[in-house]
């Protein structure tokens, strides 16, 4: 793995740590629109289901938080 990246395998055991009692599903994968790739990972544990949404950065890493979009921006420029 690179230093610049996560991969959707490290981002899965960094927040779910799963055992091999505890199965791990890829339950959707998709585009979403502005956020760009959603994946949602669903594990069954023993107080009931946790699913996890996570989007993929610009940047390569996997979070648990959408990529911040493109805002639009003003600059005002001098003239000579």
């Amino acid at each position: 793995m690179s230093p610049t990246e996560m991969t959707l395998h490290a981002a899965i055991e960094k927040w779910l740590a799963p055992t091999l009692a505890m199965r791990v599903h890829v339950v959707r994968v998709r585009r979403a629109g502005m956020h760009g790739r959603c994946v949602c990972v669903e594990v069954i544990r023993s107080d009931g289901l946790l699913s996890i949404l996570f989007f993929r950065h610009d940047d390569g890493w996997w979070n648990v938080y959408p990529p911040a979009q493109a805002r639009p921006a003003m600059s005002a420029w001098r003239t000579a």
